[in-house]
């Protein structure tokens, strides 16, 4: 049942992004058990089939929470603005204690070029695009939606990455994505005191993402690395990640806007 075995983060509506797969699917499940009865969750995502599927065996196991999906591409204006036409029909709004936005979704972007090899405007425009810009215009539109009020919480999370602080050879659009990430959410915890805003740096996953960077990677030092982190258990289930970023909301302990990473 939902709300039983762990601390309550009470009657939640939450809106996940990238939920089909990894570690946004995983999040969905270990969030239904913390949440009490009347909670709804809005899964988002580009694959349809799989939304369906996960919707249905979270209604099955946690019947007593509303699970909504919507296909969209969150790299477009229609697929943004279908995300919070989704979002405004979800049941229980008035009900809610708390507002949980996670921002999951991203990709890696062409981690075969280095720094050089970007010289198409358009490839960068599409990046930053699906990347940066949606998750700002879906995040601002959202708390307009579910504005401030008595006894109501709104909380934003922005899954970040060591990348957002540190350089990696070949990875120069999604090191520069998460980075502008990071910095537009602090912007939001310094404008808006009201929500709390986390920037969750989940460490190294061990999930589809990971396989394109042993796979992709044009530095080989650094492909090596992450395929030696593979062969040696090195990397971290989304399951224990997405616990420890709920545990994480639960204390309530962290500074707006912080940087917090899996290892902290």
């Amino acid at each position: 049942m939902a709300g039983e075995g762990r601390c309550s983060l009470g009657t939640v509506l939450c809106v996940i992004t990238g939920a089909s797969r990894g570690f946004g699917r995983s999040l969905a499940w270990e969030l239904c058990p913390r949440v009490m009865p009347g909670s709804a969750l809005l899964l988002v995502a580009r694959t349809e089939q799989a939304l369906r599927v996960l919707a249905e065996e979270l209604t099955l196991q946690y019947p007593e929470i509303g699970v909504k999906w919507v296909a969209a591409d969150l790299g477009t204006a229609d697929g943004v603005k279908k995300t919070v036409q989704a979002a405004q029909e979800l049941n229980g709004r008035d009900a809610a204690q708390r507002i949980l936005i996670i921002n999951n979704a991203g990709s890696l972007g062409d981690i075969s070029k280095s720094f050089l090899d970007f010289t198409d405007p358009l490839e960068v425009d599409r990046y930053f695009s699906f990347n940066v810009s949606s998750a700002l215009c879906l995040t601002s539109s959202l708390l307009k939606v579910f504005q401030r009020r008595p006894g109501l919480q709104r909380l934003v999370v922005n899954l970040s990455s060591l990348a957002a602080l540190q350089p990696f050879k070949s990875w120069t659009l999604y090191c520069a994505g998460k980075a502008a990430r990071d910095m537009m959410f602090k912007v939001l915890a310094e404008e808006e005191t009201d929500v709390r805003v986390l920037n969750y740096a989940p460490g190294p996953l061990d999930n589809d993402m990971q396989k394109e960077v042993r796979t992709q990677t044009k530095d080989p030092d650094l492909r090596l690395q992450f395929i030696n982190m593979k062969k040696e258990g090195k990397l971290v289930d989304c399951h224990v990640s997405a616990r420890k970023m709920l545990d994480i909301l639960q204390a309530d302990a962290y500074k707006s806007g912080d940087h917090v990473d899996f290892f902290d």
